[in-house]
């Protein structure tokens, strides 16, 4: 067999966050027991289109003996993974990534052998939303609610499985929402890192789940503050997907 670049992934780096699924167009990675594969050697054309799609650079072209790269394999794992009425199947990530996988949930109403009735919620907590939008990619950079504020990052799963995320997360915070699994995390950074700049954060919260891919956006936020040069208090909240709180500071 030829020497020739060829990707490498790095298992004990990989979470299995997936975002390099999508990234590969030929479709040489999937995700298998929670970590990235290569599902063959003549998929891949060596060319690291995937690379930038790691959040925990996991991923590098390296040179080995490897079959050569087979577009005719390619057309025809296209041709596999089609539903049968020849649209795109999903990409099967509940299979192996934490952050997609599938789980039933008890539910969690009755705590000490009490009921929590509705009517006693809704009398405690009110809503402490103080702006719009919140979404990172709609909040302008220099929006006038932001200069020295306590700025929110949050995941956008967390104010679901939070019960007390108004009151205890919200309350007093400016908050801009996104999703590291989803979305551009380079964008992130890039939009977090002017924020910082301009707004002079009195401090950041940044609330994630505790599913791997999660962690992306605490990444963005520590990198924006490094790229920023700024100094500013940060605490990270994690939730868990049972809504149980953890706070590192």
């Amino acid at each position: 067999m030829p020497i020739r670049k060829i990707i490498h992934i790095d298992e004990e780096k990989c979470n299995g966050c997936g975002q390099c699924v999508p990234a590969c167009a030929e479709g040489a990675i999937q995700i298998i027991n929670g970590k990235a594969k290569l599902v063959a050697d003549k998929l891949c054309d060596g060319l690291g289109a995937c690379l930038g799609n790691c959040p925990q650079g996991a991923l590098q072209i390296i040179e080995r003996e490897a079959e050569e790269f087979d577009e005719e394999a390619v057309k025809e794992r296209h041709a596999a993974q089609k539903q049968p009425d020849h649209q795109p199947a999903f990409p099967l990530l509940s299979e192996g990534c934490p952050g997609s996988r599938v789980v039933g949930l008890e539910s969690k109403n009755e705590v000490a052998g009490t009921t929590i009735q509705a009517e006693d919620i809704e009398l405690r907590i009110k809503p402490q939303l103080t702006h719009w939008p919140v979404q990172l990619r709609l909040v302008p950079v220099d929006a006038p609610y932001l200069y020295r504020a306590d700025l929110l990052v949050c995941a956008d799963c967390v104010p679901f499985a939070y019960p007390n995320f108004q009151l205890d997360l919200l309350k007093g915070k400016k908050v801009v929402v996104g999703c590291p699994k989803l979305d551009d995390l380079n964008f992130y950074i890039g939009k977090l890192t002017a924020m910082v700049k301009v707004n002079n954060f009195n401090s950041i919260t940044v609330a994630f789940m505790e599913v791997p891919c999660c962690l992306g956006i605490v990444k963005a936020v520590q990198m924006a503050l490094q790229e920023a040069g700024k100094k500013v208090d940060l605490k990270q909240v994690k939730i868990g997907i049972q809504g149980d709180k953890t706070v590192i500071c």
